[in-house]
């Protein structure tokens, strides 16, 4: 199904908060938004509350959407949360996988991270990096979990690349262990290295969020 006239604007900004077109803390003024896009104000009131449910855009009394800003309460606050929906979502990939179900989407997803290093492009990193953690919730055929783990996914992507100084060929070794753990259908295996892989990344991405001044 084509997406609406309101999902390509939301895809647009969204972009464009996480690349830093737009910056933290900045107003998205609605007639100049629609100006540069080329589109109705319609259309972009729908995009906004899209972005806002996302964790990308505050809307204020009086101010209107401003683009929200990274603290590290708020990072962590990612983290607790990634470290209970994703780590429960390996279990029962690994679960399901023990059943019989595929593991053709982590595969899918591995080989895109894997291919994304070598060619440097920091924003398609971040993809590929929070594409890896949806491949896990589609794993477990949970369409509930698949639905939580989209706002999830938009955040760690726009941390992702705020982050970018990281070594990024250490996420790509925790994927590749992940995907091991998760095929072998070992649920407290792939549970514990997913646990692992989750606090690794909590702790660079705060560590290096503190480098840049973030707090």
């Amino acid at each position: 199904m084509p997406e609406s006239l309101s999902q390509q604007i939301y895809a647009t900004l969204r972009e464009g908060i996480i690349r830093g077109d737009y910056p933290q803390g900045s107003r998205l003024a609605e007639q100049r938004l629609a100006e540069k896009l080329e589109v109705s104000r319609v259309p972009l009131r729908e995009a906004v509350p899209l972005l806002e449910r996302d964790g990308f855009v505050e809307t204020l009394p009086r101010r209107g959407a401003m683009v929200a800003r990274w603290s590290i309460g708020a990072a962590k606050d990612l983290f607790d949360l990634r470290s209970v929906l994703e780590v429960g979502a390996t279990v029962f990939a690994a679960r399901r996988v023990a059943t019989g179900g595929t593991v053709e989407p982590l595969a899918r997803a591995l080989k895109e991270s894997e291919e994304s290093v070598p060619r440097g492009d920091r924003y398609r990193i971040a993809q590929t990096r929070s594409a890896f953690s949806d491949a896990i919730v589609e794993v477990t055929g949970n369409a509930l979990m698949s639905t939580l783990m989209r706002p999830i996914s938009g955040r760690l992507t726009w941390l992702y690349f705020l982050t970018s100084e990281l070594d990024v060929s250490d996420p790509v070794l925790g994927h590749q262990q992940l995907y091991r753990a998760i095929s072998s259908g070992q649920e407290r295996l792939a549970e514990a290295v997913s646990y692992a892989r989750v606090e690794a990344d909590r702790r660079d991405s705060l560590n290096a969020l503190e480098r840049i001044g973030v707090e």
